[in-house]
């Protein structure tokens, strides 16, 4: 979401409304005038601006971390272990509470940024429009809009979303406010088809909305929802310019003298439990048994970036990457040769680079809304890197035709895409690279915003 929202964000006057993450955010919050400042963070900025809201950390950490993240990032990506969890008992409904007042200060910062003292966007015939973010902001639409029903508003789901039979894995009460809270929205987009059809089916299932499928819209008391789809791709000239940087240049130098001649299959993920790393370096585990011409021939580049170390999943997850990792190593490394590259420290200029050296790039979450790793790594490849992808990964619909695609739960398919992709001939290694970095292009992050505003208008 961040990398998409990036690019547009200086290309358009509006007013970007976030939460104060950190206590020097709070303090600037306070200081300036309306919590407003400049894209610079400086106070009193005319033209687009950022609100950042002063929200108290125990509501923040409730509605973000036990709800948001911990509860509805985990049905939409189908990640509970259902015999175990969830359990939603009384502190559960207490953190409800929270992510409801978390909603309410966005939505009350809307209607305040939309009555003439504020910025915003406008449409035709000068209407004022929001465009609401994804999972943690869901409430958001039908909020605003019973209070600024004159505001056109548009909500952007950057998750995969659950069919319905997963979906009500939540409370009856609380999957009927998701869905209606989006539903106060005029427009609901998603990344892809297949997670706007599970959208519509919840809607059809759980609230027994009018889901008009031919015409892409959704009725429920009243009210008309237009649903579209809008993948989010990268905006290559951008990134092709910053992966062509001197510190860029300088990781790619380490990571060719770290190959030192052989393969060099890539990942690039958060530490987030579906991006399917410890399945991923499983797969590489098994190649290395089943094909053993391989050893010593190849090396696996596994960066593995930190991500909501709040969390006890997160954290014990992170410690199962890297007890995969050493165990490969001890297994198979010898004094020339490390078989696995295990990096948790962020560093983006490397991140770029190991993209241009990749000769094999696995994305194999269990689910995901698009995944732009596997868009982004084609377009700044110097190799002709092959592309293993997941079947449940967004990116899939416009990708699949140019990956290897894999079921990210058969570690032996996943082993066997691995063995293809090393072995595929350098001609048709390029045409696949050439032909997903033309996907990966074509709609960049300044044309997926405009073709919501399009929609919503």
């Amino acid at each position: 979401m961040v990398s998409g929202l990036l690019t547009v964000a200086s290309q358009a006057e509006l007013l970007w409304v976030c939460a104060a993450l950190s206590d020097a955010d709070r303090a600037a919050a306070r200081a300036a005038p309306g919590g407003r400042l400049d894209l610079d963070g400086q106070a009193g900025a005319n033209g687009s601006a950022v609100r950042m809201l002063d929200i108290p950390p125990q509501t923040f950490a409730n509605a973000y971390n036990a709800v948001a993240n911990s509860t509805l990032w985990f049905v939409h990506h189908m990640l509970y272990d259902l015999p175990n969890q969830p359990r939603f008992g009384t502190e559960f409904w207490r953190e409800w509470e929270s992510f409801r007042a978390y909603n309410a200060t966005f939505a009350a910062a809307l209607a305040d940024a939309a009555d003439g003292t504020g910025h915003g966007t406008t449409g035709q015939g000068g209407q004022q429009r929001a465009l609401v973010q994804d999972y943690h902001l869901t409430l958001v639409p039908r909020m605003l809009a019973d209070q600024r029903p004159d505001i056109r508003i548009a909500h952007f789901s950057h998750t995969p979303w659950a069919p319905p039979d997963y979906f009500a894995v939540l409370p009856g009460a609380i999957a009927r406010e998701v869905l209606e809270g989006i539903l106060g929205a005029d427009h609901a987009g998603f990344l892809c088809r297949r997670w706007a059809d599970a959208f519509a089916d919840c809607c059809e299932v759980i609230l027994g909305a009018e889901v008009d499928r031919a015409r892409q819209r959704i009725t429920h008391r009243g009210h008309v929802t237009g649903i579209g789809v809008h993948a989010l791709g990268v905006d290559a000239a951008e990134l092709t310019s910053r992966a062509a940087e001197a510190d860029v240049e300088s990781r790619v130098r380490d990571l060719t003298g770290l190959a030192d001649g052989r393969k060099l299959i890539v990942r690039i993920d958060r530490t987030e439990l579906s991006k399917n790393i410890v399945r991923g370096l499983a797969a590489y585990r098994e190649l290395l048994i089943s094909r053993p011409q391989w050893r010593g021939r190849v090396i696996h580049l596994a960066f593995a970036y930190p991500s909501r170390t709040d969390l006890p999943e997160y954290r014990e997850y992170g410690r199962a990457v890297r007890r995969l990792a050493e165990q490969i190593n001890e297994e198979f490394g010898t004094d020339e040769w490390t078989p696995l590259d295990l990096r948790a420290d962020d560093d983006y200029a490397r991140s770029l680079a190991a993209y241009r050296v990749a000769d094999v790039l696995l994305v194999n979450p269990i689910r995901d809304g698009m995944n732009l790793v596997a868009k982004e790594g084609p377009i700044v490849n110097d190799r002709g890197c092959v592309l293993v992808l997941s079947r449940e990964a967004g990116a899939a619909a416009e990708l699949s035709d140019a990956a290897l695609m894999i079921n990210p739960f058969d570690i032996t398919g996943t082993a066997a895409a691995l063995h293809e992709a090393l072995s595929m001939s350098d001609e048709e290694r390029a045409s696949r690279c050439a032909r997903l970095a033309a996907a990966g292009a074509a709609v960049p992050p300044a044309r997926w915003f405009t073709d919501q505003l399009a929609a919503l208008d």
